[in-house]
């Protein structure tokens, strides 16, 4: 089940926008939905991610609510691990996670030669790619989970294809031009995850 990061959702029946909001607000409004229409076909995703978001309805309203209560207790901070239960190598109280690389000999001999060793060069490292490739990053996301929305709800619409070649060739207009056909709430949505794939 999808809900490690699910901070900020949106739920679609069909082509039409059924909620948004946190979580557990997504989860009581399509709640209502299914116990008023068991048939409903509805989709909830990760607003930020466009992950979908498999949610539990057995039982009722407080059942839902209790089980994501549970689950969001139990969620992972943003390294990755459960501060209360971590155990093993690492720092956690600095963040910091113990976690395999695998480097050719080269790789080793030159890391062991940097001053502070193979981890602090590695930490460096990352952070000066991190910040040379900042834009590239933030395109290249943008395009990923823009993708995963449409390819979850929009492959059967006109222009699908043509809007996928647009959004990864950055051709804001022409993607547009494809996505301005489409039902309304998946236009808007479909525009507000891209808009960072256009940045120049």
């Amino acid at each position: 089940m999808y809900t490690q990061i699910a901070k900020h959702c949106i739920a679609f029946e069909g082509e039409r926008c059924i909620a948004r909001g946190d979580l557990l607000h997504v989860a009581a409004e399509v709640k209502s939905i299914l116990d008023a229409r068991p048939d409903a076909l509805i989709l909830t995703f990760d607003a930020e991610t466009s992950k979908i978001v498999e949610i539990d309805f057995r039982g009722s309203a407080e059942d839902v609510q209790e089980r994501l209560h549970d689950l969001l207790k139990e969620e992972p901070a943003e390294n990755g691990t459960t501060p209360e239960k971590h155990k093993g190598p690492g720092r956690p109280k600095l963040g910091v996670v113990s976690r395999e690389v695998t480097l050719l000999p080269r790789h080793w001999e030159w890391l062991s030669q940097q001053q502070g060793g193979a981890s602090v060069t590695l930490r460096k490292l990352v952070e000066q790619a991190r910040r040379e490739n900042a834009g590239k990053d933030r395109i290249r996301h943008a395009q990923g989970v823009t993708y995963a929305f449409m390819n979850a709800i929009a492959g059967d619409l006109p222009g699908y294809e043509e809007a996928l070649r647009a959004l990864y060739a950055g051709d804001q207009p022409r993607f547009d031009e494809f996505v301005s056909q489409w039902p309304v709430d998946i236009r808007d949505h479909t525009r507000s995850l891209a808009a960072t794939a256009f940045e120049v």
